[in-house]
């Protein structure tokens, strides 16, 4: 069982993560204002002092704790750290993502420093946006009778906080109130202070937009740094790397187990390499950031320095529950000084070189797709400015490329190094489409206006900017299971259904393949010209169709004109398959290109 410590943006990620496994957990507050659905969790109120987070525990047999609460909840933290060390319990802290420390801040080490530094410079007009709780610690400031600063108090539309708020003695007309949506702008305009004071919440709780709005306005910020965590906690900073700590912390929970890709591991080889080549050590696993931003780690399975120009590293992938031919195998990555500027990459033994156009890599190169590329650059380019060759290798690739459809890709002598997420989740199973009704069951009971199904986070970073205000539950996965996930959605009787979708899979759905899986299911070329003809293309489109290796060659291969006609016929044949398994849903298709524009879309009413 799992206590979670919420309340925060954090917190209901933490629940979504939870409910992918079915089985149940605490979620636990101080309030109940927090508006989340927990589909298996409990829901607990009411702060616990060190005895009653104690005999909750022991009562209900918590096997691990999660401490998802504000970062600036210190003495919940204090109680978490003494609870864990008295009942040997992991603890793992669902961390915020903060941006680096700039020098045009002016970092205060707590509340106290603030005061001190804010009455040496002189501030007399200061807004306080770091929220109720710290009008009374702030009160050397805001009523020094020498300095009689005008100060004015950001805080919750909430009778709760307005009570405390005066409770502490502070002026309520000098209070401001929180409205979601208003730009932070426009409160400082009005207010005009000499200074902002803020502390450091991270990206979920708004602290780039208060910073930017000071800038944008010329107003200095200064900034309580975010209190420091226990060291026994074990830190992780998004949904992937909570997920894999409890999957390692309870073996029991998740009926399967999520794995990292081969970019990912490349990637973390790289890394362990170059510290390796610069500064001679070796560390038995080293963190890196996937492309949503989240940082995760990886244990190195060797390390050794060539000579004084280049080191190696290997990485054992592990893919986790999902059936994959690199599973176990060892990925090499050679890092080695390079006379060129920038990192560039090369062809090692056991991966393919790319021999046909509409990969999006040049014909020549190795593949080693974009997604991994950016990784590994962005994190080499944080250790070393200079020029690098990085030489990627899987030891009996050649063979392993056999069992998948590079040979028909056109690519030649191994497999490709590719991940757009940097994870594998196990789609290939019931459980995973278990996992989707679990989901789509709590979009449903929170409320939200729509459900909104993605093949995976590339899809759905796009999808999310027509949907900004829909809440995260709102946003699933259906991996492969098209059908399934739609069928689901017509049981529960969800009224509107938005699916996002790249051209891969549109061309095998538009045939009518509701499982995309592609050891299952293959391009029909003879199916899209056939569709092509019906929709009035040009023959030059029969030949681009012919002619193409991969379908997203059609975005720069075919005519403007002959573009306008054959995507909303395919998006149509899509609907048509989706349609006729919905009964009073009403449906959204967005058909997205390889920019993350929607290329087009089309909405229609389930037929069944």
């Amino acid at each position: 069982m799992i206590l979670v410590l919420g309340g925060t943006t954090e917190g209901r990620l933490a629940v979504k993560v939870l409910d992918e496994a079915g089985k149940s957990y605490f979620y636990s507050t101080r309030g109940e204002l927090q508006q989340v659905s927990c589909r298996n969790g409990e829901r607990v109120t009411g702060g616990m002092d060190e005895q009653k987070m104690e005999e909750f525990c022991c009562s209900n047999g918590i096997r691990l704790l999660v401490d998802a609460a504000h970062p600036f909840a210190v003495q919940l933290h204090k109680t978490v750290e003494q609870v864990s060390r008295k009942l040997n319990l992991n603890v793992v802290r669902f961390e915020r993502k903060y941006p680096p420390r700039t020098e045009n801040v002016i970092w205060c080490k707590d509340y106290n420093d603030a005061v001190l530094r804010l009455k040496e410079d002189g501030i007399s007009r200061l807004l306080a946006l770091t929220g109720v709780q710290t009008i009374g610690r702030l009160r050397d400031f805001w009523s020094d009778e020498n300095l009689k600063p005008e100060c004015w108090f950001r805080i919750l539309d909430r009778e709760e906080s307005l009570s405390l708020a005066i409770g502490q003695g502070f002026d309520a007309s000098r209070l401001v109130y929180y409205h979601e949506g208003e730009p932070e702008a426009q409160l400082m305009e009005k207010i005009k202070p000499q200074a902002v004071l803020t502390k450091e919440s991270g990206e979920s709780g708004g602290f780039v937009e208060k910073l930017d709005a000071a800038r944008s306005l010329g107003i200095p910020v200064y900034a309580v740094c975010r209190p420091s965590l226990p060291d026994s906690f074990i830190t992780v900073t998004g949904i992937h790397g909570l997920r894999k700590a409890v999957e390692r912390l309870l073996p029991d929970f998740y009926p399967l187990r999520s794995g990292y890709t081969t970019g990912a591991c490349a990637t973390a080889a790289s890394k362990a390499a170059l510290i390796k080549l610069l500064t001679g050590e070796s560390f038995p696993e080293v963190s890196f950031h996937i492309p949503d931003g989240e940082e995760l780690s990886l244990p190195v399975e060797s390390v050794c320095q060539n000579d004084t120009s280049s080191a190696t590293a290997t990485v054992v992938k592990d893919a986790g529950d999902d059936p994959d031919v690199t599973n176990n195998r060892v990925i090499e990555v050679k890092v080695s000084y390079s006379e060129q500027p920038g990192i560039h990459f090369l062809q090692g033994k056991g991966v393919g070189v790319v021999t046909l156009p509409g990969l999006g890599l040049p014909v020549g190169e190795p593949a080693i797709n974009n997604t991994p590329r950016q990784m590994i650059i962005r994190e080499l380019s944080e250790l070393y400015s200079g020029g690098l060759d990085v030489t990627i290798s899987v030891p009996g690739g050649e063979e392993l490329a056999l069992k998948t459809f590079n040979p028909k890709l056109g690519i030649v002598g191994g497999i490709s190094i590719i991940g757009t997420s940097g994870i594998v989740r196990p789609f290939s199973s019931e459980a995973f489409v278990d996992a989707i009704r679990r989901e789509i069951e709590v979009c449903q009971a929170i409320g939200a206006e729509r459900l909104v199904i993605n093949s995976g986070a590339k899809s759905e970073k796009y999808v999310k900017r027509e949907y900004p205000d829909l809440p995260p539950q709102a946003f699933v996965h259906y991996g492969n299971y098209i059908g399934d996930t739609l069928k689901i959605a017509d049981e529960l009787k969800i009224s509107k259904v938005t699916m996002g979708i790249m051209l891969g899979k549109a061309v095998k759905l538009a045939e009518g393949h509701l499982n995309t899986y592609s050891k299952q299911v293959i391009m029909n070329k003879e199916f899209l010209i056939e569709l092509a003809k019906k929709c009035g293309c040009s023959r030059e489109a029969f030949n681009v169709i012919s002619d193409m290796t991969l379908a997203r060659e059609l975005w720069t291969s075919l005519s403007e004109s002959d573009a306008s006609l054959f995507f909303p016929a395919l998006l149509n044949e899509c609907m048509k398959h989706c349609s006729a398994l919905l009964t009073d849903t009403e449906l959204t298709l967005m058909l997205i290109d390889e920019d993350g524009n929607i290329a087009c879309r089309l909405t229609g009413q389930g037929r069944k």
